[in-house]
């Protein structure tokens, strides 16, 4: 598969780049891809949630008051989840949301999503995409010239000019190659990658 190769000095084609069909090519399995991102989200959640059951408040060891005569309701132990300060009914602990994916799945799926944005025509390849300065008005240039306004910007390294002039930006955002995850690549409208990147996935997902 041949692929075309954008440059930032006036959206013309520069060059073209061979892609591995293996790799950017494959049919869209909607069940693998569903998983991995459920897998992905699951894994980022903390966890840490806690709540005191009856027997982890502190008191409730003796009968408030005797069990008639007093005109109240009877009652055994101030830690009832019924009184104020007493222990909750169904208490949250902390866990784990981790949901098991291999790596086989992981690949297959990072794979799927992007021969999908390839087919729809919403990867766009650039030859690079280094910013002589960190202000936004020069890479809103950029977003002008490659037609988008709604896009995730991979790049081999994230440098300080390219974070800073595309941080204010509504709908952009940029990463490096190392953050590279299914969720993104999956909802990114529009995804501008190097042609360096392009290579490094290749090589990854081999």
């Amino acid at each position: 598969m041949q692929v075309e190769i954008k440059s930032l000095a006036g959206n013309t084609n520069v060059e073209k780049i061979t892609l591995a069909d293996d790799v950017f090519a494959v049919p869209y399995s909607e069940g693998l891809v569903h998983q991995v991102i459920v897998s992905y989200m699951a894994a980022a959640r903390a966890g840490t949630k806690s709540n005191k059951g009856r027997s982890e408040v502190r008191g409730g060891g003796k009968k408030p008051w005797r069990q008639k005569g007093t005109g109240r309701a009877r009652a055994g132990t101030s830690s009832s989840p019924i009184w104020r300060g007493g222990g909750v009914t169904f208490a949250s602990t902390p866990r784990s949301f981790e949901k098991k994916v291999n790596r086989k799945m992981y690949r297959g799926a990072v794979r799927c999503i992007l021969s999908e944005q390839i087919r729809k025509g919403t990867l766009v390849i650039v030859d690079d995409l280094k910013l002589e300065s960190h202000k936004t008005k020069d890479f809103q240039v950029v977003l002008n010239t490659l037609q988008v306004n709604d896009a995730l910007f991979v790049t081999d390294a994230l440098s300080d000019n390219l974070y800073y002039a595309s941080r204010n930006i509504p709908k952009v955002w940029a990463i490096d190659f190392l953050s590279v995850n299914p969720y993104d690549l999956f909802t990114a409208k529009k995804l501008v990658v190097t042609s360096e990147v392009m290579k490094k996935i290749e090589e990854w997902l081999s």
